[in-house]
C-alpha cells in the first residue's frame, strides 16, 4: 500500500485567498490556502492533505493561513485508544433507540428539510440558514473523494445527517446537522461517537475532525474526545494539558 508521504501531492498548485472576516473569531481576519486542480484531488490525494491539516467543503479543498494567528488547531482521535468519557457512555445509552444508515450522496428533501431547520435554529443570520436546494447540493453533495451520508433516524423520521469521508487512514467528518428540537439528546456528541464507532468497525485507526479553536465555543467541544492528537509543526501529537 502506498504510504500517505508518498503521494503525489506536488502536482496540486496552492494560493492565498484574500484577507475576509473570521466565522469563529469575532473582529479578526482570516485566509485560507487552497489546494487546486479539483479533478486531481481524490481520495488518496485527499487522504494525505487531510493528513497535512486540510479540510474540504464542496469541492473546496483548504486549510487556514491567517497572519499572526495559530487558532485553528486540526485534530484527530485515535481510534484504538479512545475511552468515552461518563457524559459520552450516557449519551450513547440514551440514544441507542437511533437507527444508522449509510447512503450514497444523493439529494433527499427530507436531509434539505432538516439542514434548513438546523441553520435556522443554530446558525441564524450567518447565511446558511438562507441556502437554496443548489447551495446545500453544492456545500454537501459534490465530492471528487470517497464519501457517505451518515443518516440517523428515530421513529423512521431523519433526525440527523452527516457528511463522512473514507480516508486511506480514517474517516473525517466533514458537516453535521441534527434535529434542534432534540437538544437533550446531545445529538452532535452521539454523531461523533457514532463515527468513532464506524472507524473502529472498519478498522480504520483516526477520526479526524477538523479545527479545534480553543477560545471559539462552537470549536472548543472537540477536545472533549479523549485522547486527542494534534498537528503542530507538521506531526501529530498526543494533546494532554486540560485533561482530568
Amino acid at each position: 500500500m502506498t504510504s500517505l508521504r508518498e503521494l503525489p501531492i506536488h502536482s496540486l498548485q496552492f494560493y492565498l485567498t484574500a484577507p475576509y472576516p473570521c466565522s469563529y473569531l469575532p473582529g479578526r481576519e482570516a485566509r485560507s490556502q487552497v489546494a487546486t486542480p479539483h479533478s486531481l484531488i481524490d481520495t488518496s490525494v485527499y487522504s494525505e492533505l487531510v493528513w497535512r491539516g486540510f479540510r474540504r467543503s464542496g469541492l473546496f479543498v483548504y486549510r487556514p493561513r491567517c497572519s499572526g494567528c495559530q487558532a485553528c488547531v486540526p485534530v484527530r482521535v485515535p481510534v484504538a485508544d479512545f475511552r468515552p468519557s461518563r457524559t459520552q457512555r450516557r449519551c450513547a445509552a440514551h440514544n441507542g433507540d437511533i437507527e444508522l444508515a449509510l447512503k450514497p450522496l444523493a439529494f433527499d428533501e427530507a436531509h434539505y428539510r432538516l439542514y434548513r431547520r438546523y441553520q435556522m435554529a443554530r446558525h441564524s443570520g450567518g447565511g446558511m440558514d438562507n441556502d437554496d436546494r443548489e447551495q446545500y447540493r453544492s456545500f454537501l453533495l459534490q465530492s471528487r473523494v470517497d464519501s457517505v451520508l451518515a443518516e440517523f433516524s428515530l421513529n423512521g423520521e431523519v433526525v440527523m445527517v452527516g457528511l463522512v469521508d473514507r480516508l486511506l487512514d480514517g474517516l473525517s467528518a466533514v458537516y453535521t446537522f441534527f434535529d434542534p428540537a432534540l437538544a437533550k439528546r446531545s445529538l452532535g456528541v452521539y454523531g461523533v461517537l457514532s463515527q468513532i464507532e464506524l472507524a473502529r468497525r472498519l478498522g480504520l485507526p483516526y477520526v479526524y475532525l477538523g479545527y479545534w479553536i480553543a477560545q471559539s465555543p462552537k470549536m472548543a467541544y472537540k477536545s472533549g474526545y479523549r485522547p486527542i492528537e494534534v498537528l503542530q509543526d507538521g506531526a501529530w501529537r498526543r494533546y494532554e494539558q486540560g485533561h482530568e
